[in-house]
């Protein structure tokens, strides 16, 4: 007999993408889907469109795979045990390694696609738990009792540095280098993933979004916008982007956990 939990957490979710006020071409892309419960923001790079190419064939990879792979993993309701959980970061690190070895090899057959690559911020609800996989300068941010926090790391010299304690986060601030990524999906065959574990509770909203957003973006600001739910508070985080600068493409993928 099946012991299911007493909560079965459902999800809502709500996606926009801008391409800015500089840009001519969005090369974000976003996937979410309440069933499957996957959400994925990426964030392309490369010339030639090569971005745009970078970022729709990561997305669609990592969704193929997590759908092919979630059959394995038993009963999606259940909660996380170690043995399980370890599964579906394994599941994520590989679909995101699939992504990666996708991109290389498509940029391998068009020489002005060479080197192209795509950020990724990826979040799968399993049981009452969240499992990201990370890639890149994308974030994912949960914001629960009014209160918002970044789960993800940036993978950027700029980070590094400061982790390493070599820069002060207000050099940061005006650091030339705050745009170089030190890992990417794509720009090799092989790249390390983040991939880590958080436990739901009711009310919860998670958002997923590319730098265009959170480059503009104070911590403190995050929990007042996204409490206006929905489709609404996408489009003020959007905006905001916008108003504040909008140099680069905006993507915001906003999950609600009831």
């Amino acid at each position: 007999m099946v012991n299911y939990p007493l909560w079965r957490p459902t999800v809502r979710s709500f996606a926009k993408t801008d391409v800015g006020r500089h840009r001519k071409m969005n090369e974000d892309a976003f996937f979410r889907d309440d069933t499957l419960r996957l959400f994925i923001v990426a964030d392309g790079m490369g010339g030639h469109a090569a971005g745009e190419i970078a970022s729709g064939e990561a997305v669609d990879t990592v969704y193929g795979m997590v759908k092919r792979g979630v059959g394995g993993l038993g009963d999606l309701y259940q909660p996380l045990d170690e043995d399980r959980g370890r599964s579906v970061c394994r599941l994520l690190e590989g679909a995101i390694q699939a992504a990666t070895y996708m991109v290389f090899g498509l940029a391998q057959f068009e020489k002005d696609k060479s080197g192209m690559g795509t950020t990724i911020s990826a979040a799968l609800v399993i049981g009452d738990s969240l499992v990201t996989g990370q890639v890149g300068d994308s974030r994912i941010y949960r914001v629960r009792q009014n209160q918002a926090v970044q789960l993800t790391e940036d993978h950027t010299l700029i980070a590094w540095q400061m982790k390493q304690g070599l820069i002060s986060e207000h050099e940061a601030k005006n650091s030339p280098h705050r745009n170089v990524i030190t890992r990417a999906v794509g720009n090799r065959e092989y790249v390390e993933v983040d991939t880590n574990i958080y436990p739901l509770a009711s009310g919860d909203k998670y958002i997923l979004c590319s730098d265009g957003l959170h480059g503009y973006l104070q911590l403190d600001e995050i929990p007042a916008v996204s409490s206006i739910g929905g489709e609404s508070a996408v489009d003020q985080f959007i905006q905001l982007a916008n108003n504040r600068g909008g140099k680069d493409n905006i993507t915001c993928l906003l999950v609600e956990v009831a």
